[in-house]
């Protein structure tokens, strides 16, 4: 089975997070901020969707893919090479940065779509996302936000001075996820980004330019 993301086409499978068009959002963002060079981790990337996408499009671009499940490394790789960017896509696997820490202090971009959906919905009005996908890819831990929590600190040490680290969020979360960026006070004033139809998706922060220029 096939999907189209971001006028890519990439292989979809059961236990691996379908990519939605939503997050096209947080792609195109992206290619908006990212240097035509540019180093990349795709954090959480289950399919790979981002990763493939945005090597696709900045084709002197590298990627680093990450995610921590058998199921979305094995399905990464195999997209990265159904659209012929094997060669500027490098999937990992690990918790979060675990497996990448070769590329300290080398990244211009971090993107990242983690489960941002709270238990108590997923046991109660969302719980039908679990009937075909798996449950990693959207509990986001008690309030939504546990990995959101993690890779805000855990980006800072990956990241050159002015790299940008983009966040895609669930509804009603930029306030949240806007404090937890600031209280690092290591980011410039965090940008949200809305959709058609006016509702915040994507969080843009940038770290903060130490060198001064």
């Amino acid at each position: 089975m096939n999907a189209r993301f971001m006028n890519v086409d990439l292989l979809v499978e059961r236990g691996v997070l379908v990519p939605r068009q939503e997050t096209e959002l947080l792609g195109a963002t992206a290619l908006k901020v990212a240097p035509e060079s540019a180093r990349i981790i795709d954090m959480c990337c289950g399919s790979g969707n981002l990763a493939c996408a945005l090597a696709s499009h900045l084709p002197r671009a590298r990627v680093w893919a990450s995610d921590l499940t058998d199921a979305c490394v094995s399905l990464a790789k195999r997209n990265a090479e159904f659209a012929k960017v094997q060669d500027r896509v490098v999937v990992r696997q690990g918790d979060l940065f675990s497996a990448l820490k070769e590329l300290a202090g080398t990244i211009d971009l971090i993107v990242c779509n983690p489960p941002y959906i709270s238990q108590a919905r997923l046991a109660g009005e969302r719980a039908v996302l679990l009937e075909n996908e798996p449950r990693e890819a959207f509990d986001g831990g008690p309030y939504g936000l546990s990995i959101h929590q993690r890779v805000v600190k855990e980006a800072l040490p990956f990241l050159k001075p002015g790299g940008h680290l983009l966040f895609e969020i669930g509804l009603g979360q930029e306030r949240q996820v806007t404090l937890l960026i600031e209280r690092t006070r290591a980011y410039e004033p965090v940008r949200a980004v809305c959709n058609a139809a006016g509702e915040a998706r994507v969080v843009v922060a940038r770290k903060i330019n130490q060198r001064g220029h």
